[in-house]
């Protein structure tokens, strides 16, 4: 199965059944709650704000969106009066949704990161819940790590000098790829592979700096099981979106993932990169 087949797979299932138990943005990645009893829009409006300032997206000009989902930072850029504002997925679903929407300055474009080729550099990149997706599971160490150096060789191409980078990710924390649950990895998530923080550090060395590093576990705890509520709210009419197996599945894929956070198996990681250059050693 190749990155695209998987990517659909998943997010492909249809935009009214994640309607159902998403915010209204439609962001499907960690949240940052402000406290148990946080609203959902609140907690995801207060993420997307995060990476924009990680990025200092109020003075770009033009910025990238690597798995940009249904675009809800895509949203806010173009909402911000950034000139322009590019998203990559691999899910017609969610490029269709984000071109209904006509955002102002926003080119959204069904690619992997691994074919595109900007035509102009850009001021800021973000890429939130597209990074567990880039290894697969029958990848080495080293040729994962050679994955993710890629990504941070082209991500450097593609900046300004002082460009910023945020990456936000799910990786492995007290828990090895050899341990990870089956059903996740085949029935949820298929050939896809979890970095581990050292793999990204690796990675990155020589090309980006990395400045900061937020483990928000705890917050993904927060945000599976308020999906979970949600989701268990309108079961009904989830069910007669997708049918019955569909629903159980991703009640107990969301039940399993809050449990890895509170249980520290997995983690939440927020990395705020500045790529090196001369001028920074100044």
């Amino acid at each position: 199965m190749d990155a695209a087949t998987a990517i659909r797979h998943h997010y492909d299932v249809g935009n009214s059944f994640y309607r159902l138990w998403l915010d209204s943005s439609l962001t499907y990645s960690c949240a940052i709650p402000d406290g148990a009893d946080d609203a959902l829009d609140a907690a995801q409006d207060r993420k997307l704000q995060f990476h924009l300032d990680a990025i200092a997206a109020a003075s770009a000009t033009r910025v990238l969106d690597i798995g940009c989902g249904w675009g809800a930072m895509l949203k806010r850029l173009s909402d911000s009066g950034v000139e322009r504002a590019v998203g990559l997925t691999l899910s017609d679903e969610q490029a269709a949704y984000v071109r209904s929407r006509d955002y102002r300055g926003v080119d959204v474009r069904i690619e992997n990161w691994l074919d595109y080729e900007p035509d102009a550099h850009f001021d800021g990149i973000v890429s939130i819940g597209a990074f567990e997706h880039f290894a697969k599971p029958d990848d080495s160490v080293v040729e994962k790590v050679r994955v993710y150096r890629d990504f941070f060789d082209r991500c450097r191409g593609w900046l300004h000098e002082d460009g910023m980078m945020s990456l936000q990710t799910i990786a492995y924390a007290n828990m090895s790829r050899d341990s990870a649950n089956q059903f996740v990895q085949q029935d949820i998530f298929p050939n896809a592979d979890l970095p581990t923080f050292a793999e990204i550090a690796t990675a990155a060395e020589g090309i980006f700096e990395i400045q900061a590093v937020h483990n928000g576990r705890l917050d993904y705890a927060w945000t599976c099981e308020e999906w979970a509520r949600r989701l268990r709210r309108h079961r009904t009419d989830a069910v007669d979106l997708v049918g019955a197996d569909v629903v159980a599945r991703y009640e107990h894929y969301l039940k399993l993932s809050a449990l890895g956070f509170r249980m520290g198996k997995i983690c939440l990681l927020r990395i705020v990169l500045r790529p090196y250059s001369d001028r920074h050693f100044r």
